[in-house]
Parts: C-alpha cells; structure tokens; sequence
C-alpha cells in the first residue's frame, strides 16, 4: 500500500469515529460543544450552538509560539476556559472529533478543566 492510500484510510477511519460520536451529542446555548481537531501542526478548539449553527468562541495553539505540541494544547484549553468564562459558558459536551483521547487532545480537556470549564 502506497502512503497516500494508508493516509486516506486513515482520515476515513477517523471520520466514521467522529459521525459516530456527533450522533449521539449535540450543543446546545447553556451547554456548547467543546470541538477539537488536531492537525500536525497544532490543535484547535471551538465552543459550538449545534442548534443555532453558530461558533461562540474558538481558540488554536498555533497563536501560541513557545512549547510543546502538548504544552501548546493544554495552554490553548485553559485560554478557551477564560474566554468561555468572559461569555458566561461553565459547562460544556466534549467532542474529541474522532482522535484518541491521548496527547495534545487530553491535555487541552485537561487545561480546559483547569481553566474551570465542567464537562
């Protein structure tokens, strides 16, 4: 198998993950979805009303210039949590969009916890 082939496989993959899991959670305006994609370059993150199709804060570690990819992630879930905060947003549904939850995609769950956001 050539690498394109393997790279298709695996987006694929990761998108029947994620339809599977956005079946069953929705966001709402008093409890938004916490969205995660991680590309290999950084991470990004938006609090979404699936009910009004509107994006009410979003945030992504490549603003961020210092650290570890996972250093990155984690300042990126505790600078979304004060800016969720700033709009009155406590508690959340989190959509880890198909990836494992390992890595870049715990540590921004982890600093979003952090940051004071409940889910």
């Amino acid at each position: 198998m050539t690498t394109l082939a393997i790279s298709s496989r695996k987006k694929e993959i990761r998108t029947r993950r994620h339809a599977r899991v956005r079946a069953k959670i929705s966001g709402t305006a008093t409890r938004p979805r916490l969205s995660v994609f991680r590309s290999n370059r950084g991470i990004t993150a938006q609090l979404i009303d699936d009910e009004k199709s509107v994006t009410l804060v979003g945030i992504s570690s490549l603003t961020l210039k210092k650290g570890t990819p996972v250093e990155r992630a984690r300042a990126c879930g505790v600078k979304l949590a004060e800016l969720a905060k700033a709009k009155k947003i406590s508690t959340v549904v989190f959509d880890r969009g198909g990836f494992l939850y390992a890595g870049a995609v715990k540590a921004l769950a982890e600093g979003a916890r952090e940051g004071g956001l409940d889910f």
